[in-house]
């Protein structure tokens, strides 16, 4: 029999924040992770604390940022590893109108901060910008993909990682926790991602799910050293290599990667995009989405010794240690959690199959 404090499912950014938050706290952990789920691995890793579309700030972004620099930080010297790349971030004008409500929204709380108020001006012969630049502060990239294999790789070393998918009805409530096959458990904390699709314990909550489709490019003549933001983002990893993305697909929740979104992707790079290009490759996600687009973190109405970690959407790299603090906290301390992140504002779908 060995005991473990937590048994977490899924190591994706929601999962890999949790079991780094335990591990702070000297809890033993258990992960079963069997890399169903893709969209931390091929995700773009942009750390972002500024909605692009709307000039808004993102959710708790202050509060995010200072979490998330630091616990990056620390992975890339615990794994030695690099994964975290300052990057600026340039949004792209189409109007005078964009570039008016741009310096509007620096004057807004929150946002103020992370706007640059010098409107850049373009100089690439190879992007069409007749109204030049905004630029987000505080942004940059990281390498999840890197950073994703890192990690297995370190609980793999420790005999933490167990690769192959978990059986939920292989759990047995217990007086004090769980027992899991061979196990006894404390606490079970489900990180899946869209898996949770799958789950019985917590398939009543409205996870929705955004497919999202990526293209890799070689475009030597691009030349840019910052992500460019317009109809689609373009991100650069080095050697002339470049990011382009994403979709967003709500009907296909397949990892499959497809010509429509290839096509779609192509359609809206090259309305800014003058350069030759080769893609080099094709990789598709499925995002956690909820339909408040906020997250879904607490405990099951019923288990109380079972949580979850989900609903991070497309900004994943940012929320993840952040929400993972929170519910560690309200698990080891009883710490209150964010109403707005909090499952009991769903308490009565679940009410409802129950």
């Amino acid at each position: 029999m060995i005991e473990v404090d937590y048994l977490i499912v899924g190591c994706g950014f929601a999962g890999l924040s949790f079991i780094e938050e335990a591990k702070a706290h000297n809890k033993s952990v258990l992960v079963f992770d069997n890399q169903s789920q893709q969209s931390s691995t091929v995700a773009g890793g942009m750390y972002n604390p500024v909605v692009l579309k709307r000039f808004t700030a993102v959710w708790k972004s202050q509060e995010q940022l200072k979490l998330a620099l630091p616990f990056y930080k620390n992975l890339e010297v615990k794994l030695n590893i690099t994964v975290d790349y300052k990057l600026p971030v340039y949004r792209r004008f189409v109007s005078t109108e964009e570039q008016n409500n741009w310096f509007a929204a620096s004057d807004k709380v929150n946002v103020g901060e992370f706007i640059s108020t010098t409107l850049i001006k373009n100089t690439n012969a190879h992007i069409n910008a007749d109204f030049g630049f905004g630029e987000v502060l505080q942004t940059g990239r990281v390498d999840s993909a890197l950073l994703m294999a890192s990690y297995r790789a370190y609980l793999k070393r420790n005999g933490e990682l167990v690769e192959r998918p978990f059986l939920y009805k292989a759990l047995e409530p217990t007086a004090s926790g769980f027992m899991y096959q061979d196990y006894k458990i404390k606490h079970v904390v489900f990180a899946e991602g869209f898996g949770l699709k799958q789950n019985p314990f917590f398939n009543y909550l409205p996870l929705q799910g955004s497919k999202g489709e990526l293209l890799i490019i070689h475009a030597p003549e691009l030349n840019i050293n910052f992500l460019l933001k317009s109809s689609v983002f373009v991100m650069p990893l080095g050697n002339d290599l470049y990011k382009v993305g994403a979709t967003y697909e709500r009907d296909d929740k397949t990892n499959n990667t497809t010509e429509a979104g290839k096509n779609q992707l192509l359609s809206k790079l090259k309305s800014f995009i003058t350069c030759d290009f080769e893609i080099v490759d094709q990789v598709a996600g499925v995002r956690p989405t909820v339909k408040d687009r906020r997250p879904l973190i607490g405990a099951h109405p019923e288990h109380k010794h079972m949580f979850i970690l989900n609903g991070l959407g497309s900004r994943g790299v940012l929320i993840g240690p952040y929400v993972a603090k929170q519910l560690y906290n309200a698990i080891e301390n009883g710490g209150e959690l964010d109403t707005e992140i909090d499952i009991k504002r769903y308490e009565s779908d679940y009410a409802s199959i129950s």
